[in-house]
């Protein structure tokens, strides 16, 4: 998380120190830009993923291990007036998760434990459905503020929630479909071709996203109540 506001105070500042953000030029680019009723882009930016879990008995915390994936898509920008813009920005999002499991979960296993017992690897492949609100200042030259807050459902397409096979086989099995919450902030600079937006956004799953294994006692989710997923976009938008 800290590596993320950095680079977005990294970004801001470097434009802040480049020009006219906070000077008296009055020269703007691109005015009659957000004058239109409907506009589209595209955005492309990286995420961060982990799982929020909640037990039954406190036997210790699973480990997640988060790793930079990869995001992708469209805009699509519905103007209300100066300040207030509906979006709808689906996209491909690519993320992995390695989770680490205690040995206290296998107190009761009946067979030894091994090390791959301890580890699983969550690869997710989400087609993301974002629908947002988006609330703006008043533009000040060549810049605008905006938070986004919204909703969104996903498919996965990597969930393994129809395989026959799980935790005692190896698969780790999630639901195909997933509602979010998506809370976010950016700055539209305006150049003298487009309109460049980096943004940062928080996502937090509604429910829960285990599929549990067919023993009820299994130590991979057995003590599990639930788990959802958490993560953070920074994506950057061309229009």
């Amino acid at each position: 998380m800290k590596n993320v506001f950095a680079l977005v105070t990294f970004l801001f500042v470097a434009y802040t120190s480049s020009a006219q953000l906070f000077t008296k030029e009055k020269v703007k680019n691109n005015e009659s830009m957000d004058k239109q009723s409907l506009s589209w882009g595209y955005y492309f930016g990286v995420n961060n993923f982990d799982y929020k879990f909640d037990y039954n008995d406190n036997k210790g915390d699973i480990q997640t291990q988060k790793t930079f994936g990869f995001n992708v898509g469209l805009v699509g920008d519905l103007r209300v007036n100066d300040y207030i813009n509906f979006r709808f920005e689906p996209g491909l999002v690519i993320a992995s998760r390695n989770l680490t499991y205690p040995e206290s979960f296998f107190d009761n296993f009946n067979e030894e434990v091994r090390d791959s017992d301890l580890l699983r690897e969550v690869k997710s492949t989400y087609v993301y459905f974002p629908l947002l609100l988006r609330l703006s200042t008043k533009r000040h030259n060549n810049f605008k503020p905006f938070i986004t807050l919204g909703v969104a459902t996903s498919i996965n397409l990597s969930s393994n929630e129809k395989n026959p096979d799980d935790n005692s086989n190896g698969q780790f099995r999630t639901t195909s479909n997933t509602l979010f919450y998506d809370l976010g902030f950016g700055i539209d600079f305006y150049l003298f071709w487009f309109k460049f937006t980096p943004s940062i956004r928080g996502v937090f799953a509604i429910n829960d996203e285990l599929i549990r294994d067919n023993d009820p006692n299994s130590p991979w989710t057995g003590n599990i109540t639930s788990m959802k997923t958490r993560g953070v976009f920074i994506n950057f938008t061309f229009r």
